[in-house]
């Protein structure tokens, strides 16, 4: 982590959602997502958020050493967003506590204020990630082995 990550840095990313990102694709197997409108999804607008704290946060780490991690979301979703639209998500880094943190969040499609509240994720080292992860799944094949 470089010293010039510090509170204050802003960051805006906009993206094209269409039709793959609405609530309908969001778990194709499940009946009740494929009844639901046609409208940008939830679960894909907290991804677009954290694409864009990625974004922001990247330059000032030792990426791809360096990674963050989503650990906390507490968003609302007040607009839908018919697909073919631009959505941009502007992202503030308001708190960095050791690894931790902290981003005020908001989303817009052309017409609407669509988002706002707060993210936050934690810098993690990708190797010592990975070999955590590693041991976890030898675990799980370890329980599951007859």
């Amino acid at each position: 982590m470089r010293d010039t990550l510090r509170p204050g840095l802003e960051h805006a990313f906009t993206f094209r959602a269409d039709a793959s990102k609405c609530v309908p694709a969001l778990y194709p197997e499940a009946e009740e997502f494929r009844v639901m409108p046609n409208v940008f999804a939830t679960g894909y607008m907290v991804g677009l958020i954290e694409w864009t704290c990625i974004q922001a946060v990247n330059p000032h780490l030792d990426w791809p050493a360096e990674q963050t991690v989503g650990t906390r979301i507490d968003v609302s979703h007040v607009a839908a967003t018919p697909p073919g639209m631009d959505i941009t998500a502007k992202v503030r880094l308001v708190e960095v506590d050791g690894r931790r943190l902290v981003f005020d969040v908001e989303a817009y499609d052309e017409l609407d204020l669509i988002s706002r509240g707060r993210h936050e994720r934690f810098i993690i080292h990708k190797s010592k990630f990975d070999l955590k992860l590693q041991a976890k799944s030898r675990n799980q094949a370890e329980r599951h082995r007859p």
